[in-house]
């Protein structure tokens, strides 16, 4: 089962699930949304099973195999603020697979990383999940 977190608009959530769905339609996704717009954007691009906010982060996170997100999805605060401590503590600790997209917003600046657009972020993201795959 592959986790899919996002904030704000969930922008970066919907387009990693449209992918994963058009490549891996047999793959079961819950997206958690650290608000309900986010949550809503991610259910309508495709996912399985939505829910919204830090306890459905927790509790999914103890479940996944893979998590898909953003790299402030593991620093708490980030996100403006929408990752809380307990969040981040849960990603970070599961034993999932993380797969974190790197954007450089809100303070948290990846050094070496260069500024592809969000088609090139997600197609990075299908690629790590065909390698997972392979594995």
């Amino acid at each position: 089962m592959i986790l899919v977190v996002d904030s704000q608009g969930g922008g970066i959530g919907k387009e990693v699930i449209r992918a994963i769905k058009n490549t891996f339609p047999e793959i079961e996704i819950i997206a958690v949304g650290t608000n309900g717009m986010a949550t809503a954007a991610m259910l309508k691009a495709g996912a399985d099973h939505a829910a919204t906010g830090e306890n459905a982060v927790m509790v999914s996170a103890k479940k996944a195999n893979v998590i898909i997100g953003p790299i402030g999805i593991v620093i708490a605060d980030s996100l403006y603020g929408e990752v809380t401590p307990k969040m981040a503590k849960a990603i970070g600790q599961s034993h999932a697979k993380r797969i974190l997209i790197p954007v450089n917003i809100c303070d948290n600046l990846i050094v070496g990383v260069s500024d592809l657009n969000l088609g090139k972020l997600v197609d990075g993201v299908i690629s790590e999940l065909k390698k997972l795959k392979e594995d």
